[in-house]
């Protein structure tokens, strides 16, 4: 089983309705993207985090329970759901958050769940940033760094981010205390902009995960462990948007990863670099599917694996 923790919001979806512009809302957060994910490859899945009881928290449960994710670990909440608009435009998408105050962000420790035994670990994204989840999750990595297989996404947003020097070094620390770091080109550029996103993963890899991803969009994505490095390219699908692109790619990861047995620090540490270019290529395919389709949509086992398989809602 993989535990993925952080923000559950909606998504409010640029569309048109004839000639009128409006908004359509799609359950969203990057983790809980990862866990919807992870539910339609097949892997069993719960989700721990705050869910509101409106009809927003209603219709992200819902999505869990249809995509196969379990909900044993959700908190009930009063509080409003988060609520992010997606700019999408010819390069990455931008988001508008509203979330002060809402269910997701009150996380405190003393409302952690049992995680259960030879669980894996994934968290990121906002859910690292706003407080008090930041620091409840925080928390709950380093209490679980290296008890468990632990993955992390920053996902990173810099309007969300007062201080980002004090980010910076928060996540390098975060970094030690994981096995797997995946993370975007675009988001290491933003975070230190004079170096190459591939340098600044060998240096991560040197202070403690076993594997280090690069994901650099439609142009494929990298892999570094302590055998090697290997680039592997994207497949050319004709791209609906890219929202939730990288969410789907870190499910496929994993979901590669688990069905092989290979969720521990040493199994990542002994990939052989034909190894790590499969990964990445499953995990490519999987986010490309995925930008076939508007908003959040990762695909199902058997359309992942480029069969026929049932409708992605």
């Amino acid at each position: 089983m993989i535990v993925v923790a952080g923000e559950a919001l909606v998504d409010l979806t640029p569309t048109n309705f004839g000639s009128e512009r409006g908004y359509v809302p799609h359950p969203g957060g990057s983790p809980y993207n990862v866990a919807v994910g992870l539910g339609r490859l097949g892997v069993p899945t719960s989700f721990l985090g705050r869910i509101s009881d409106d009809p927003f928290g209603r219709l992200l449960r819902q999505h869990l329970l249809n995509s196969g994710v379990d909900l044993g670990l959700v908190i009930n909440a009063t509080e409003q759901t988060a609520v992010a608009i997606v700019h999408v435009g010819d390069g990455e998408p931008e988001y508008s958050f509203y979330s002060e105050g809402t269910a997701d962000r009150l996380l405190n420790p003393h409302q952690l769940p049992h995680l259960p035994d030879g669980a894996g670990l994934h968290v990121g994204s906002i859910s690292l940033v706003l407080e008090p989840a930041a620091t409840t999750l925080e928390g709950l990595i380093r209490r679980e760094s290296h008890n468990r297989f632990i993955s992390l996404d920053p996902n990173v947003r810099t309007g969300l981010i007062g201080d980002l020097d004090a980010y910076r070094e928060r996540l390098t620390s975060w970094v030690t205390l994981v096995d797997l770091v995946k993370v975007s080109a675009a988001d290491l550029i933003s975070l230190y902009p004079n170096e190459r996103p591939e340098d600044v993963a060998d240096r991560w890899l040197s202070t403690g995960p076993a594997l280090v991803v690069v994901t650099f969009g439609g142009k494929g994505a990298y892999a570094r462990n302590r055998n090697g490095a290997v680039h592997a390219p994207s497949p050319k699908v004709v791209v609906a948007d890219t929202v939730g692109a990288g969410d789907a790619f870190t499910a496929g990861a994993l979901a590669h990863l688990h069905d092989r047995k290979w969720l521990t620090h040493e199994e990542l540490d002994g990939l052989r670099v034909e190894d790590m270019e499969r990964l990445l290529l499953d995990a490519n395919a999987v986010a490309a599917d995925t930008c076939t389709r508007k908003g959040a949509e990762p695909p199902r086992r058997r359309s992942a694996l480029g069969q026929p398989g049932p409708s992605s809602s």
